[in-house]
């Protein structure tokens, strides 16, 4: 909701295999999900979106 409130639109990839899972691992180095990357940028999880946003500093990031 918050990308979605802020008028970003985003990809979403489904963990379906052990494969999906290790591609997601070996980028991210974190095994639980969303993991979320802004232009190629690892941000973390739905709890580090947030606290980037309340420090003011999401919304550089989202600007093209």
């Amino acid at each position: 909701m918050l990308l979605k409130n802020k008028g970003v639109q985003w990809k979403e990839i489904m963990i379906k295999s052990h494969e999906d899972m290790e591609m997601m691992i070996k980028r991210s180095n974190r095994r639980t999900v969303p993991q979320i990357f802004i232009n190629n940028q690892h941000i973390g999880g739905y709890d580090d979106l947030a606290a980037l946003n309340e420090a003011g500093n999401l919304d550089p990031l989202l600007k093209p």
